[in-house]
């Protein structure tokens, strides 16, 4: 930071520094998150029809291990209804859905408290603008008839500038929030689809197949 920017910066108040701890802690949940979704999502599609394939030829043990090592919720939810080929309809979606139970709270983690920083941030920044008013007509009060822009502009400073930092903050935060959202919302919307594609394929072509096929 440059002498002229720290010197801006130091004229917003103590309140600057909060809003920059706030900004810096958005911007850590950010990238954990991005980096922890980019990892999550995988090629539903082709993974499938892995399973699928390995399924056709009575490999079952050989696609268990291939949802383990598989990473990610949409593996972890097509091995849940992998454990529980064997059974029924109903065996098979309960599994199915308490492996995304567990899932998707593990895919929100922090969202919300990016959320919570989007919100803050303008009313740290409107109490920086009421100290910083405050400020100015405490002068202006001291200075009597002789007060000058110069004494006065130190409390306009700090009111401008924590106005600016909230929603400096607040705005990445709101789009980064939405986002992280929408990336869940993709994940949870593959784990779906895949889910209900296995199961119909156990149901409707694994079970009904030769057990002795592509032995």
């Amino acid at each position: 930071m440059s002498d002229f920017s720290y010197s801006v910066f130091a004229k917003g108040g103590p309140v600057m520094w909060l809003l920059l701890l706030l900004g810096l802690t958005a911007l850590i949940i950010f990238v954990e998150r991005a980096l922890y979704l980019h990892r999550s999502q995988i090629r539903s599609a082709e993974f499938l029809s892995g399973i699928k394939n390995l399924l056709q030829k009575e490999r079952l043990m050989e696609a268990l291990t291939l949802s383990e090592e598989t990473p990610g919720p949409v593996a972890k939810t097509v091995k849940a209804g992998l454990r529980h080929a064997s059974e029924d309809e109903q065996a098979m979606r309960l599994a199915m859905q308490d492996a995304a139970l567990v899932e998707i709270p593990i895919l929100e983690r922090r969202i919300s408290a990016l959320s919570a920083i989007a919100q803050v941030a303008p009313l740290f920044g409107l109490l920086g603008t009421l100290l910083g008013m405050i400020k100015t007509f405490w002068l202006f009060n001291q200075s009597g008839n002789y007060a000058t822009p110069v004494v006065l502009a130190g409390g306009m400073w700090e009111a401008l500038l924590t106005a600016a930092a909230g929603l400096v903050v607040a705005i990445p935060a709101h789009l980064a929030r939405h986002f992280l959202s929408g990336r869940v919302k993709a994940i949870v919307q593959d784990m779906e689809w895949a889910g209900s594609e296995l199961m119909r394929f156990l149901l409707r072509d694994y079970k009904k197949g030769d057990p002795g096929e592509g032995k």
